[in-house]
């Protein structure tokens, strides 16, 4: 390449730089919309005339008393258009002015928003100014050439013994934590928070109970985990769209500092908030239900989120991404979660019944599953994960027996083995929430497990 298109080339990327950097301005003045008239307001859908605004497009409705109503377009059907608040509804009246506002798509990104605590559209919740951005990325993200990310080769320290030792997590992957209600994915979510070995740590608290948040600021994170962190906040009793957007946002922001080079922990809590969040949003505009009541631009939107997550290009950082999945009634086939385990690069799975026994974390390694576990794991720790797993199994099929005192010793020798090291298997498996086990004293203690005396 000769200096002169070189030179050519830095000039279109530099103008390209600061094009991308530089604020949206408002669409009005793109000259592209023109303000309507709210005729319909059914549930979370407004429904308006006149009101030509592309699709995506941020719209504000005034309301009584002088005040505004922000929603955004979700779609359109002939000379309607279809808008769905993020904010509350209160104060709307028939034939309401409907304002084009400032397009939508652009989040605000930089070292400012560290140990900040912000909300879907990027405001500040925890009193101080709004972060000052270093440059503005897409809400909904660049997707990225497959065969130009790095593969998974570097195992990443969660600090949780059972996970460390024989589900081993890659730097970069995709995992989802499976659960019902109460079972405790939230606590180990936040063990994970305290004990990842990560350069950045972003939470994505979507449609929770508002009181976690606190809670995970102050109790989880504390004031030196927040310090390496950015908490994005949309509770449950925000509309579905703001939820959405929290999700969107969080993942930018780790999208960022992944393209900064550094190792990024991305925590969403939870996945199946942000589908049932869409699920709000493509009925109320008319989608037609399909799987339990899910319309199909949950099954595409799902991806479409994950795989923002992972390794970068080469010369960039990682994003290792943990979500969240709540199985109702404790249904692991419900519609999301089997989306979730077909999208994901692996799944955690924690269970009642070994809960309901004292155990924790209560994670069922028999239908745990990490997806990279022979890029990152050598032939004898994968022989021991394997010969733990047939133990744990063997147990498993006789409990009954075993817990009624009918088995007979000698008839299995695996179940044998089994039960002579259950104790210490039950006590390798369990971990004080503010105890962190090393990935080298993870792998440490399970070949002492199995290798010592039964």
């Amino acid at each position: 390449m000769n200096t002169a298109t070189g030179l050519l080339l830095e000039h279109r990327a530099a103008r390209l730089a600061a094009r991308l950097a530089a604020p949206l301005p408002p669409i009005e003045r793109q000259g592209l919309v023109r303000e309507g008239v709210l005729r319909r307001a059914i549930g979370l859908t407004l429904e308006a005339e006149g009101c030509e605004v592309p699709l995506g497009s941020a719209v504000r409705i005034e309301a009584q008393g002088g005040g505004f109503v922000e929603a955004e377009v979700v779609g359109f059907a002939g000379d309607k258009t279809y808008l769905m608040p993020t904010t509350d509804l209160h104060g709307l009246l028939p034939r309401a002015r409907v304002l084009p506002g400032w397009a939508r798509g652009r989040v605000a990104v930089g070292e400012g928003l560290l140990g900040r605590v912000i909300d879907s559209d990027g405001h500040a919740l925890d009193g101080r100014p709004t972060p000052r951005p270093d440059a503005y990325l897409g809400l909904t993200g660049l997707p990225i050439n497959p065969l130009s990310r790095e593969p998974i080769t570097q195992g990443l320290d969660v600090g949780v013994r059972a996970i460390n030792a024989l589900l081993p997590i890659g730097r970069g992957q995709r995992v989802g934590l499976f659960a019902g209600s109460g079972v405790g994915k939230s606590t180990l979510l936040g063990m994970m928070t305290r004990f990842t070995r990560a350069d950045v740590v972003v939470v994505g608290l979507i449609g929770e109970r508002g009181r976690e948040v606190r809670d995970f600021v102050e109790a989880t994170l504390g004031p030196d985990g927040l310090k390496r962190a950015v908490v994005v906040a949309a509770p449950a009793d925000r509309p579905p769209l703001a939820r959405i957007h929290g999700a969107l946002r969080a993942t930018a922001i780790a999208e960022y500092f992944r393209d900064q080079g550094l190792d990024v922990l991305l925590l969403m809590d939870s996945l199946t908030r942000f589908a049932q969040a869409q699920r709000e949003i493509g009925l109320s505009i008319g989608e037609p239900p399909t799987t339990r009541g899910y319309p199909p631009s949950v099954f595409a939107r799902l991806p479409a989120l994950c795989e923002r997550a992972g390794m970068g290009p080469a010369g960039r950082g990682s994003i290792t991404a943990f979500y969240t999945v709540l199985t109702e009634g404790d249904d692991p086939q419900e519609p999301i979660a089997d989306a979730a385990r077909a999208i994901l690069d692996g799944h955690i799975v924690l269970d009642r019944r070994i809960a309901d026994s004292g155990l924790y974390p209560a994670i069922d390694v028999e239908r745990s599953v990490s997806r990279v576990v022979t890029e990152i794991a050598d032939l004898a720790w994968r022989e021991r994960i394997r010969r733990l797993k047939r133990l744990l199994a063997a147990h498993s099929a006789q409990r009954d027996l075993i817990t009624i005192g009918a088995y007979q010793r000698g008839a299995d020798p695996l179940v044998d083995e089994a039960i002579a090291r259950w104790p210490a298997i039950q006590a390798f498996l369990a971990q004080d929430v503010h105890e962190a086990a090393s990935l080298e004293d993870s792998k440490a203690a399970l070949a002492q497990l199995l290798e010592g005396p039964a």
